[in-house]
């Protein structure tokens, strides 16, 4: 299975896309959200093409296809819009005998983790900085923000085939890679 892995979308139609773009030109079979996908938040500049209206119609046309989880933009004026359940703080799926996490970082991240197994691959956003780090006790993988990215990072996105994490740009040229061993 091939996962296209997003975050941080914040209400931007033309990073939505972007993401649907790259699912299909990746032929990925699941998109995983990491939260903030509609709303832009207080803290954050509106992204390009800022329409959370028009993103809910795309995204809820991939339903059938995407796997999200909650962050601290949305709502549940979000849940009530979006077709595909957004409320999970994390989600865990086994590759290789290694549990990978998913969430989006606010609550669980490098410096709060969820209950883990050393070595275990905790992913999330929210900080919008692209990060690939490799700790004694766990791996941490960012793929950044596709809309808002901060720190100098690149509008990015991640995916997930086998047993590599490939970093995209959003020209959907590939930036780094992590191979869980």
């Amino acid at each position: 299975m091939k996962y296209l892995i997003a975050t941080d979308i914040h209400g931007s139609l033309y990073y939505g896309q972007k993401i649907i773009d790259a699912f299909n030109l990746l032929q990925a079979d699941k998109i995983i959200l990491l939260g903030d996908t509609l709303y832009h938040g207080p803290r954050n500049d509106l992204p390009k093409e800022y329409n959370p209206k028009e993103l809910t119609n795309l995204l809820n046309q991939y339903k059938d296809k995407i796997i999200s989880v909650k962050g601290n933009c949305d709502s549940d004026v979000d849940q009530m819009v979006l077709q595909f359940p957004i409320i999970a703080p994390l989600i865990i799926m086994e590759i290789k005998n290694r549990n990978i996490y998913f969430t989006h970082g606010d609550i669980f991240n490098s410096d709060h983790l969820p209950p883990m197994n050393k070595n275990d691959i905790l992913v999330h956003g929210h900080t919008h900085v692209v990060r690939k780090e490799v700790h004694p006790d766990h791996i941490y993988l960012n793929p950044g923000s596709i809309s808002l990215p901060k720190e100098n990072c690149y509008h990015g996105y991640m995916l997930l085939d086998e047993d590599c994490f490939y970093y995209y740009d959003e020209n959907h040229q590939i930036k780094d890679v992590y191979k869980i061993d």
